[in-house]
């Protein structure tokens, strides 16, 4: 039996699946869902007047202890705007203060980085670089991607359709031409070179961050850290459990394993 013929008849019939499984797979990727959105955040950015804002894409800087990226900073008269973008969908549920955020899509839940959280070290890291008052850095928050809000959010905290209203608001010449100029000139000099090998360092320094970090229990209700509380009274008193530190708003509790 000619096995090798029946192998090549077979691929020649399926061969066109591969690209196209490929493709699926690329467009399902974290990848691609992070640079898809950003590319529809620059797509609203692009619709300011360069008269006053210039947009620089895809930052990676240096830090005391390895390096930072920052999908885009738009440099303008009326302040730095320090954006961060999340391409997600299904509902989302947050706050300020708390360390990780939820996504809910039907029935299946995960958590991520609370965002403002971690464009807060972006905005420390250009008030350093840059020599500029954080009171002119502003952190803004853009969610792309069939995403609803399920908690209250800040007004930093947008939708793409919503991002450029937010920038707006801001109307107070802080900046002239001149000092425009100069931060976006320093800010292309301090910027780290981009290539594969500053990609790598920085995906290697965000590996060696998570996995150094402490494990934290986070209330399964509404997301923020459990504490270990003990009982005061009653026939459990002295014995102990964990708390939401949302209390009294969130009252979940759950016992000690």
């Amino acid at each position: 039996m000619d096995f090798v013929g029946i192998f090549a008849g077979a691929f020649a019939q399926v061969w066109f699946v591969i690209p196209l499984l490929a493709v699926a797979l690329i467009f399902q990727s974290r990848w691609f869902k992070g640079v898809f959105g950003e590319f529809l955040v620059n797509r609203q950015l692009s619709q300011l007047p360069d008269s006053n804002y210039t947009l620089v894409k895809d930052v990676t800087l240096p830090t005391e202890d390895g390096t930072t990226q920052v999908d885009h900073i738009l440099v303008s008269r009326f302040g730095v705007f320090v954006i961060e973008t999340k391409n997600m969908k299904g509902w989302i549920f947050g706050s300020v203060n708390q360390r990780q955020w939820i996504q809910k899509i039907y029935r299946y839940s995960s958590r991520f980085q609370n965002p403002l959280h971690q464009n807060y070290k972006h905005v420390k890291t250009l008030e350093s670089l840059l020599g500029i008052g954080v009171e002119k850095l502003h952190s803004v928050i853009v969610f792309t991607g069939d995403s609803t809000f399920k908690t209250d959010m800040p007004d930093n905290v947008t939708h793409a359709s919503g991002c450029l209203r937010y920038i707006k608001k801001f109307d107070q010449v802080v900046f002239s031409d001149t000092e425009r100029y100069e931060i976006i000139t320093l800010l292309q000099e301090v910027k780290l070179k981009r290539g594969i090998v500053t990609d790598i360092k920085h995906r290697q320094h965000v590996k060696d961050l998570r996995s150094s970090k402490k494990q934290i229990k986070l209330c399964a209700r509404c997301g923020s850290e459990m504490v270990m509380r003990e009982t005061k009274r009653g026939d459990n008193k002295g014995k102990q459990f964990w708390g939401c530190s949302s209390y009294p708003k969130c009252r979940s509790v759950e016992g000690i394993n």
